[in-house]
């Protein structure tokens, strides 16, 4: 998928295949169910994103909110860019360790994590990786 122009959530999910629709929902519900207080769902960048508003924290350098979050659907993969686990060594360390322990396979660039299936990834890990970062902390 080219990326998105959709304004809202609900427009993004519909204009996905229904197997993407599926599993970019099964990941959101995973993130809001886990998603620590302050934080607000947004469109970003043609994607998801999980972000402090501008109302709290205005001082980015790019004047667009801070995202901590943000999930899309590619042409070939979606994605996860878990922003709080790349800015930090000692949180990436404990999340590739325990995605290693999950016995799947981690494929992640700096903040992306790419998959294509819903099995593809350890959903508790995830969970606790967006648990782990209070606004505070982030900012």
């Amino acid at each position: 998928m080219a990326q998105s122009v959709a304004q809202t959530v609900a427009d993004y999910l519909a204009e996905l295949p229904p197997d993407r629709q599926e599993t970019v929902a099964a990941v959101r519900r995973i993130i809001l169910e886990n998603l620590p207080a302050g934080f607000q769902e947004a469109m970003q960048y043609g994607m998801i994103s999980y972000v402090i508003p501008l109302e709290r924290y205005p001082k980015t350098y790019n004047k667009q909110p801070l995202a901590v979050v943000s999930l899309a659907s590619q042409k070939n993969y979606m994605s996860l860019h878990l922003m709080s686990v790349y800015g930090s060594v000692s949180t990436q360390e404990w999340f590739t360790e325990g995605y290693r322990a999950s016995g799947k396979k981690l494929n992640m660039g700096k903040a992306c994590l790419r998959f294509k299936t819903l099995d593809d990834l350890p959903t508790e890990l995830i969970g606790e990786a967006i648990a782990r970062t209070s606004e505070a902390d982030y900012l």
